[in-house]
This record gives C-alpha cells, sequence and structure tokens, in this order.
C-alpha cells in the first residue's frame, strides 16, 4: 500500500490543475485516471484548438442553485492568471469571439494538456492512467482501491467531472463517492446541448437543416445572441447550446429572427417599396431559404397591400417566435452537465466538503456551470487552484 498526501481522482482540466498546484506546496500527490491518457476532454475541445478560457469570465456567466458560490474561486484566480501560465509555456492563442481564447493551430490543444503535464512533473505529481477506482473508505485516512492496488492520503479531491460526453468516459462517479458521504447533490441535467422538436414542427424545420441564422433565443430571463444552426432533429448552434442551459422540459423557448430590426421595420420597408413581397423583404434581411418558409406562417401579399398594424404585428410575431421543445439530445451531445454536488456542502474557499474533512469536490462534478465560450474550462481552473491550496 502505498502512502500519498493527497489524492487526486480524474486527470481531467480541474484534476491535473488541482495537483500541481498541491504539489508546489510539497505536498506528495497521485492522479488517478480510468481513461488510458489524462486530459481527453481537453483535447477535443473547441474542435482540437481548446477554447481555455473566457476574458469576460464573471459569477453572473454561470449557473447554480447558489448563485453566489463560484465567486471567491474566480475572484481569487481568474482568467488572467491562467493566461500567465499559457503565456508561460510559449502558448500562442487569439481572441475569437466574444472573449473566447483558443490556441493558435491544428490539434493545438494537445499544448494545453502537455503544459498541464509539465507543471505536475515539475511539482513531483504522480499520474496513472488506467487506473480504475473501485472502493472508496476513510478512517484515520482516505484509503482507495484501484485497479492498480490501494492508495491511501490524507486528503482526496473527486474531480471527475459530470455526466456529459461518456464516449469519454465520462460516469457518475462523483455523484456515488457524495452519496457514499451523505453529501447531497444537485440534480444533473444536459447543458450546452441541442434541442429536439416534435413532428409539428418539424415538418417546417426539417427543409432548412444546415442553415445558419443570426438570432437572439430567449429562455427564462436568459437571452444569447449568437447564431443558430436547424439540424434534421430541431436547433443548434450557440445561441441554443447557451440558451438550453435554462431551458426546462415543458417549457418554451423565444426566437427572435430580426434581432437588428424594430417591431415597425416592415412598415418602413412599405414606405420606401410598397410593391416589393413580404418574402423577398425578409430575403433581404436573413437567409431568403429561412425566409421562405417563415414568410408561409405569415400574411401573404405586396407591402403596399397590407396594413401598418399588420405589418407591425408580422414583425413582432417574427421576434417573439415561441417554441416548445420536446427535449435534448442527451448527455452524448452535451458540453457540459448542469447541476452536480450540493455547493451549500462546500466550502467556498477550499471546495472541501463541510461534513467531511478532508474531501473536496471540484470542476464540472460541482453544481456550477459556465456558459458556452472557456467559462467551464475557467471554473476548472479557478476550482481546482482553490482546491490544490488546502488539499
Amino acid at each position: 500500500m502505498q502512502r500519498f498526501d493527497t489524492i487526486v481522482i480524474g486527470a481531467g482540466a480541474a484534476g491535473l490543475y488541482c495537483a500541481f498546484h498541491a504539489g508546489r506546496r510539497g505536498r506528495r500527490v497521485l492522479v488517478l485516471e480510468h481513461n488510458s491518457e489524462p486530459g481527453e476532454k481537453i483535447l477535443i475541445s473547441g474542435g482540437g484548438r481548446c477554447n481555455f478560457t473566457n476574458l469576460n469570465a464573471a459569477p453572473d456567466r454561470f449557473i447554480s442553485a447558489n448563485p453566489h458560490f463560484a465567486r471567491s474561486a474566480l475572484a481569487r484566480h481568474t482568467q488572467q492568471d491562467f493566461i500567465a501560465l499559457v503565456q508561460k509555456h510559449g502558448i500562442a492563442y487569439y481572441e475569437k469571439t466574444l472573449g473566447q481564447l483558443f490556441c493558435e493551430g491544428a490539434r493545438s490543444s494537445q499544448k494545453i494538456v502537455r503544459m498541464l503535464l509539465d507543471e505536475c512533473a515539475a511539482a513531483g505529481v504522480l499520474i496513472r492512467t488506467g487506473a480504475r477506482v473501485g472502493r472508496i473508505s476513510r478512517g484515520e485516512r482516505f484509503s482507495v482501491e484501484t485497479s492498480g492496488g490501494v492508495f491511501e492520503s490524507e486528503t482526496l479531491v473527486v474531480a471527475t467531472g459530470g455526466l456529459s460526453i461518456p464516449k469519454l468516459g465520462a460516469s457518475g462517479f462523483a455523484f456515488d463517492a457524495a452519496d457514499q458521504f451523505a453529501i447531497q447533490a444537485i440534480a444533473p441535467r444536459p447543458g450546452l446541448v441541442p434541442l429536439i422538436f416534435g413532428e409539428t414542427d418539424l415538418a417546417w424545420m426539417r427543409p432548412l437543416s444546415g442553415v445558419s441564422a443570426d438570432v437572439t433565443v430567449r429562455a427564462g430571463k436568459a437571452a444569447f445572441r449568437e447564431a443558430a444552426l436547424f439540424t434534421h432533429r430541431g436547433l443548434s448552434g450557440p445561441s441554443i447550446l447557451q440558451a438550453s442551459s435554462y431551458w426546462s422540459p415543458g417549457g418554451q423557448i423565444v426566437i427572435d429572427w430580426l434581432p437588428d430590426a424594430d417591431e415597425d421595420a416592415l412598415v418602413e420597408r412599405k414606405r420606401a417599396r410598397p410593391k416589393a413581397q413580404l418574402k423577398s423583404v425578409l430575403g433581404e434581411m436573413m437567409s431568403e431559404r429561412l425566409a421562405a418558409v417563415l414568410s408561409e406562417r405569415l400574411p401573404p401579399g405586396a407591402l403596399g397591400d397590407m396594413k401598418d398594424a399588420a405589418l407591425i404585428d408580422a414583425a413582432r410575431k417574427l421576434k417573439h417566435w415561441p417554441l416548445t421543445p420536446t427535449g435534448d439530445e442527451g448527455y452524448a451531445k452535451a458540453e457540459v452537465t448542469v447541476g452536480g454536488i450540493d455547493t451549500n456542502a462546500l466550502s467556498q474557499q477550499t471546495m472541501e466538503a463541510r461534513a467531511v474533512p478532508g474531501l473536496h469536490f471540484i470542476g464540472e462534478a460541482v453544481d456550477v456551470t459556465g456558459w458556452l465560450g472557456g467559462y467551464n474550462f475557467q471554473w476548472a481552473w479557478s476550482s481546482g487552484w482553490a482546491a490544490g491550496q488546502s488539499c
């Protein structure tokens, strides 16, 4: 039996980051990873370029039953701290849009994994891959039984992520561990996930499969202005993925197909071009294919033949288009898991379980879910750092 000061279960973003920060404090750290290689989710992120953080990361860009929980970690270890590490390792990066930072070059996400592994090596962290964790017990120390032997430690960090992307080995391990120690969890559900619709909506959506549109999508009080993409089962694209994290089954989303236009926009065009057909005018304000489909659900005819009130009503309908998804694409297509370990059970400063001294939960396993665009990586870095200062 080998003894360590700290055992981290999970060699993903949060786990590796926590491990080397603990190692820098002189702690003897072991990281256990059931996959054959560390950082597999990092490698596929951002299309292989790794959207590693966001310049606009702030607590209001994260979802949690306790919206204030993330403030401490995010404030004490910011995106600028992680950017400084990226710069230290000479990794080139660029801002794509909306504050999203990506590595430059194809498969450049490998550089982020290499950076984390190099930092772990420099801090004396031992990483064991292909190590499936079985039983965990706690006496004077934590005991972790694995396929590669039994290990003991003073502190234990669970960094195994959520349920999203099971093909990369995602599992409910963190929830099982929490349950073992009587720690509550907020019911998990897929987040940042495409939405699917019933046959009534798919009848007009399917011909648009592959069409993208710049829209504003609202779900509850949240609104996102980005692209939406029609799929053979419904809608995807950044704006839909963002809204999905705020959508609840049975609820609606509302789409503004004319985000740059006012409700009197069609009336103004009537004054300038009274003989123009509504479909033609809409085709100048959005893709022609989308305009053709949407105009079928509006009064037909030339603008000059329509009353101003009818045109205002048509624009209002286009700007407030309600849709009721029948579901989502599930964890297989979800980028994150919404919900997780109840933050009321954890310390904001250290991510340690209040009722189980020495046990920490970090990253996606915790009920803190960021927006699309590097926010969830930033939570991995910030929560991993917070735990690494005390575990």
